[in-house]
């Protein structure tokens, strides 16, 4: 039996950056918010004993369980998709703070080429330019449009940057200065100086200074700990909705903050929603919570899927293009990139930060000739210190065996003696990367699963070619006395030193036709339901993508205030 609660304001469905953002500036506003989160409440001391690699790192302590919730998978619609069993190239997110708690911290904005990127492609090579297996479209709101939000999301989370030339205008320096600029990135500044880029240190949510932002949150500067990535700061260094927004929403009392509640459905007539069906997953008991709003914020995947499962929007059809729940769903590619080896060098690889790191932007975007090209965007090149965890990290060169006592005189030798030049490319949509329902496999609820059907494209290989010969060309300048490069010299593999970031499903747009929601983020069939994150992305930038959707939630919780005073469409 499901007990049906009382009607509130908005429901939020979905507690990370953007259900996160979206509560505090609702209920700064005065507006009564329900946030439901199917994970548990966290807290910072939660991570007060977080240097537990084993826990955290392998066995993803702070993710999804994948024995009662997954995805399918196949590379196309030809062959059947089975359930991923064990996290591999990319992670979820679960509880209080979703991914924004176990993120690196690398917080780039995107630019202004990304917005509009197919009038801009095609204004300056022509239409021919852009392949027709590859939907690209222009995001329905421009650079200029989106900045003072970013600017907004910098200084809430204390951003840590320096300008660069090549990307777009900014209205304020970033809030606090550039991280530090160690031994191993100075390597690249002077071997990339040297070759005519410029290289700037990259923009980071790993606070380099203490810092208190406009809500009054005060938090410490970053320790260099290298317990970043799939883990939580103690310190509170890192920017984490559990630190920054959330406890603004709580302070002003309008915030009914719900955990272990996971969503299964949003009560719809398919033009209005009334509300969302939960499931208190420690009780199995079933609530229906009626809202005047529904703005779904949870993860890519589960944005598409809860839209699917809840006949909101048009199903994409890959056979003819229409429809646009689960279209354009991209990934990113990491690859091309460039290990190297030093006999007589050494540097303390066991200290850094997730977002500590010294990129060049000369071939992001569209920032170098794509006219001889067979692919468009680019990558952004650079070289890390996350720091290397003990576990984990055993670097050797290729052809070394993988166990044994070669593999382990050679991961020795090369503990703190090898660097990296990585790069980081942009995933265009393509016409048979798509997500829809599972027919076959459902969760815990019996709720089909998401099926993703997707594969490499020529796109991306020939992406990966090209910026591959660029990171060798850096990695020689550096003089190591051996160097392995991904993409060249080895066979094609993303697969490597990859990442978590899954965009699109729910994308943005000008058209109902091509897009599912406006540059609000509000749905065109529904228009008291916003879906918000990078669900929205067209397609995915050569950068992370959190800034970006953490812009676009600012920008939407201003769209739901001005649809709760006057309903309708906001564009």
């Amino acid at each position: 039996m499901t007990t049906k609660l009382p009607k509130v304001p908005v429901v939020v469905v979905g507690m990370g950056w953007a259900g996160s953002i979206i509560s505090a500036e609702l209920t700064k506003a005065g507006i009564k918010v329900v946030g439901l989160e199917r994970g548990k409440e966290r807290k910072m001391s939660d991570y007060l004993m977080v240097h537990d690699e084993l826990r955290f790192q392998h066995r993803e302590e702070l993710m999804q369980d994948l024995s009662k919730e997954t995805i399918t998978h196949r590379n196309n619609k030809k062959i059947r998709a089975l359930p991923m069993r064990h996290y591999g190239t990319f992670i979820v997110g679960d509880g209080l703070g979703g991914a924004g708690s176990h993120w690196n911290g690398q917080t780039y904005r995107f630019l202004p080429y990304d917005f509009e990127i197919k009038t801009l492609t095609e204004k300056r090579y022509g239409a021919g330019k852009i392949k027709p297996e590859i939907p690209l479209q222009d995001w329905g709101i421009t650079y200029d449009e989106i900045e003072p939000y970013y600017d907004t999301f910098e200084k809430m989370a204390g951003i840590s940057g320096e300008t660069v030339e090549l990307y777009g205008e900014r209205s304020n320096p970033y809030p606090t200065g550039p991280m530090l600029k160690t031994p191993v990135l100075e390597e690249f500044e002077k071997a990339t100086k040297k070759l005519g880029y410029k290289p700037y240190i990259m923009p980071s949510a790993n606070l380099s200074e203490n810092y208190t932002n406009p809500d009054g949150i005060s938090r410490a500067a970053c320790q260099y700990c290298a317990y970043c990535e799939n883990f939580g700061c103690e310190y509170g260094a890192k920017a984490d909705p559990v630190v920054t927004v959330i406890p603004v929403a709580k302070e002003t009392g309008n915030l009914d903050l719900r955990t272990h509640a996971n969503v299964t459905r949003i009560v719809n007539d398919g033009t209005k929603a009334t509300g969302v069906i939960y499931v208190n997953t420690f009780t199995g008991e079933e609530f229906e919570q009626p809202a005047e709003v529904v703005v779904v914020t949870s993860y890519v995947f589960n944005n598409a899927r809860l839209l699917l499962n809840s006949n909101l929007g048009k199903p994409y059809n890959p056979d003819t293009g229409e429809g646009v729940i689960g279209k354009n769903y991209c990934y990113q590619v990491s690859s091309g990139y460039s290990t190297l080896y030093y006999d007589d060098k050494e540097w303390n690889l066991y200290a850094g930060a997730g977002a500590l790191g010294i990129e060049i932007p000369e071939y992001t975007g569209d920032n170098f000739d794509h006219s001889d090209l067979n692919f468009l965007h680019g990558a952004g090149i650079r070289t890390t210190q996350y720091g290397n965890r003990p576990i984990a990290t055993n670097h050797a060169p290729v052809g070394t065996p993988s166990w044994g006592a070669e593999f382990k005189k050679q991961s020795i030798k090369y503990a703190n003696s090898v660097l990296q030049v990585k790069s980081q490319g942009a995933s265009l949509p393509h016409r048979n990367n798509y997500l829809d329902l599972d027919p076959t496999y459902k969760d815990a609820y019996g709720m089909p699963l998401l099926r993703m059907t997707y594969d490499y494209t020529e796109q991306d290989k020939q992406l990966v070619k090209y910026i591959s010969k660029v990171t060798r060309k850096i990695a020689e300048e550096m003089g190591p006395d051996h160097i392995d490069t991904v993409g060249e010299q080895a066979a094609f593999n993303v697969n490597v030193d990859t990442n978590t970031h899954n965009t699109g499903g729910v994308i943005m747009g000008a058209d109902p036709e091509t897009s599912a929601v406006n540059s609000y983020l509000q749905m065109w069939d529904a228009d008291n339901v916003f879906v918000i994150g990078a669900s929205a992305f067209p397609h995915n930038s050569c950068f992370n993508p959190t800034a970006t959707l953490s812009a676009l939630a600012y920008r939407a919780s201003e769209g739901i205030e001005r649809y709760l005073k006057g309903g309708g469409s906001l564009v």
